[in-house]
């Protein structure tokens, strides 16, 4: 069960009564995913590359890969993009979710729903934006040199460890591209030594408003 919360910016999010979490920071859902993915994963990359394979870990509410369909469109890169989640949220909910209203594209709300329905099949919603989610766990993914960014947003260390542990950051470190890029908004050491003990370059950088330091991983 989740339920729909507002967060400090006026966006939306969502708490897990299964997981006890939120989906986002209570600072701000979109202030959160601007820094942590978009300016610090997206945009980090785009500034030499115009094409780029996406994973998000951790689908949610599907605001980081609306936000990044919208920067695709705007800035003309060509993104396709995997969202991997276990437990997707309903379409009900995906409905009364307000980013398209207050991010200002109230005419892309087809759009968004789209993300929500589609499930194991790439879709296109744009010329700059292919999209495929995956339903399941985490640690079933297999993928070798597949990515440019891993959007790394599952949910917290203190709340689910196991999605923290070096095996399966292991199968993160795999699924880039040489060069490629994971970003988190969890800073805690213990992640940041696991990261650099399997050959990430890591980089502790300012964080969204709430927080002060994020993680960025560079293969």
């Amino acid at each position: 069960m989740t339920k729909i919360i507002e967060t400090k910016d006026g966006s939306h999010s969502l708490t897990s009564q299964q997981f006890n979490a939120t989906y986002h920071s209570i600072h701000g859902a979109i202030q959160e995913t601007q820094t942590v993915f978009i300016d610090a994963a997206l945009q980090y990359k785009a500034t030499n590359q115009q094409q780029l394979a996406i994973l998000g870990i951790g689908f949610g509410t599907g605001l980081n890969a609306f936000m990044t369909y919208l920067a695709a469109n705007r800035q003309q890169i060509a993104i396709q993009y995997t969202g991997v989640e276990a437990y997707p949220i309903s379409l009900a909910t995906a409905q009364q979710l307000n980013y398209p209203s207050i991010l200002g594209v109230e005419e892309e709300q087809a759009q968004f729903l789209k993300l929500h329905q589609s499930k194991d099949e790439v879709i296109s919603l744009s010329p700059y934006f292919d999209f495929c989610k995956r339903v399941c766990h985490f640690e079933e993914l297999d993928y070798t040199e597949a990515f440019d960014i891993i959007y790394y947003d599952a949910f917290a260390p203190s709340v689910q460890p196991e999605l923290w542990e070096t095996a399966l950051l292991e199968k993160m470190y795999r699924a880039l591209k040489p060069t490629g890029v994971l970003t988190t908004y969890c800073a805690k050491g213990v992640v940041k030594r696991s990261l650099k003990s399997l050959g990430f370059r890591v980089e502790g950088i300012p964080g969204p408003i709430g927080k002060r330091e994020m993680t960025r991983a560079i293969k």
